[in-house]
């Protein structure tokens, strides 16, 4: 085998292992704990529970991702949007993903357990095993409401980043988790309606393929309601003040915008705009927590 061949092996391993982690998921993941940290009370700067708690979180929401990229690999190879993954075309070996997915979890737990607090460590591999295991191993080939059960464990990073720095649950933490959990459905809905074909192909019991696109676009439509009203939540019990009503009203009152387009198909592509929009309003959602709550602690 020529030397430079031999040689990218493995890095080009190394660049299939990291696309495994779903990076960009990971990140929107704990910019969201990150805000959990940040709004919780706390005595200085606890650097080593932010920077390990970081840490340990990534790593284990990335073996979830791992394991995702291993249980999936022949749903992966009929759809169009995932063929090319590294185990769906067998670039990384089942071995190889275990053995990637095992140590970034024990990584992630034990750092966690020992440097920042046990309740977080159970909670993040709860969450790890609620998506890779539960949601990825059963719920997503059982029933069309996969997402809706399923998104628990997506929606959990905010608390983990609240408990990191305080070691315990709180109210606030409990709200931002049940805000991620209402939009969690209607941010999925819309890439399946975008993406029908695929699982049909991949026979996915996802509701545009069980209900109908029709059918779907009108629980896109109730949830972006009902993610409305839980985004108020910490405005109304006064955990979070009049800058963050404003941005949640602006933010949701622009979303409520696309899925009114898509259920009255009235632009072109209305699907896959309001699953990328719904990404960047969650984002700037919890932005705009952190701004508020800064803005509130220097009056």
């Amino acid at each position: 085998m020529p030397k430079d061949i031999a040689t990218d092996k493995p890095i080009r391993l190394w660049r299939d292992f990291y696309e495994m982690t779903k990076p960009k998921v990971v990140m929107l993941m704990l910019i969201t704990a990150w805000v959990g940290m940040a709004l919780a009370p706390k005595q200085g700067f606890p650097l080593v529970a932010i920077v390990v708690g970081t840490l340990g979180i990534a790593f284990l929401a990335a073996s979830g991702a791992a394991i995702n990229h291993l249980v999936d690999w022949k749903i992966d190879q009929r759809m169009a949007r995932t063929h090319n993954r590294p185990v769906a075309k067998g670039r990384v070996s089942m071995q190889q993903g275990l053995a990637f997915a095992a140590a970034l979890s024990i990584v992630g737990f034990v750092v966690l357990y020992f440097w920042v607090n046990p309740l977080t460590a159970w909670l993040t591999l709860a969450s790890m095993v609620g998506y890779a295991v539960i949601y990825t191993g059963y719920l997503k080939r059982a029933t069309p409401q996969n997402i809706v059960i399923g998104g628990l464990a997506g929606a959990m990073p905010p608390l983990l980043g609240w408990t990191a720095v305080t070691g315990e649950v709180g109210a606030l933490p409990l709200l931002l988790v049940l805000i991620i959990f209402a939009w969690t459905p209607p941010h999925f809905w819309a890439l399946a309606i975008h993406r029908i074909k695929d699982y049909q192909n991949a026979n996915i019991p996802m509701m545009p393929v069980t209900h109908g696109i029709a059918y779907t676009k009108i629980n896109v439509w109730l949830y972006s309601w009902l993610l409305l009203a839980v985004s108020l939540l910490p405005f109304a019990t006064r955990s979070l003040g009049a800058l963050y009503a404003v941005c949640a009203l602006v933010l949701g009152a622009r979303y409520l915008q696309w899925n009114w387009w898509l259920l009255h198909d009235k632009k072109v592509g209305a699907a896959w705009s309001s699953f990328r929009f719904s990404i960047t309003y969650l984002l700037l959602l919890f932005v705009a927590m952190l701004l508020d709550h800064t803005l509130r602690s220097f009056l």
